[in-house]
């Protein structure tokens, strides 16, 4: 208290006593205690109204902001917690609209390409069609060229020079 120790405060309290007397040494006691107990009273009122002050002008949140700049973890998970806090979720919020319209326009893209995949199938069986239709025919007028009579290079033409030499030779020795 006012960097003062026992020492001094016995000294004080002995000249109190020489100067004061014994009879009146209560009540000066007491008075200096009322008066010490409005200091600090006043004291306390003044620190809470500058504290008030800083409040209402955002002081306060500026010293906060600072202290957890200068501690960039502990910013760090402040701003995490704020934003996952769900209790400032508005359910008719420009958030919530953003997300309506993404999920309309990915239903709108997953419709595109489902049709985009069902006209492709569409188009691969019908050309799988035409190819086995095509194949049909021929076998039909490969049948038809190698009736009765018909040799095998009449059917084809290229039978002929596709189809490998029998070696004559070769068969006669076996």
């Amino acid at each position: 208290m006012f960097g003062m120790g026992w020492t001094e405060l016995l000294l004080i309290g002995i000249v109190a006593l020489i100067v004061v007397g014994p009879k009146d040494l209560p009540v000066l006691f007491r008075n200096m205690g009322q008066f010490v107990g409005k200091a600090r009273g006043m004291a306390r009122e003044f620190s809470r109204a500058m504290e008030d002050a800083a409040d209402q002008s955002g002081m306060k949140d500026a010293t906060d902001a600072l202290r957890g700049l200068s501690n960039p973890k502990k910013f760090g998970l402040d701003k995490v917690k704020d934003a996952a806090d769900f209790t400032k979720w508005e359910p008719g919020s420009n958030t919530a609209k953003l997300a309506e319209d993404r999920a309309e326009a990915a239903n709108k893209i997953h419709a595109a390409s489902a049709e985009k995949a069902t006209k492709r199938r569409e188009a691969e069986a019908a050309a799988q069609a035409d190819k086995t239709a095509q194949d049909t025919a021929k076998v039909k007028a490969t049948a038809k060229a190698t009736g009765p009579g018909a040799s095998q290079a009449d059917a084809t033409p290229d039978a002929g020079a596709a189809a490998p030499q029998a070696d004559t030779a070769g068969d006669s020795k076996a």
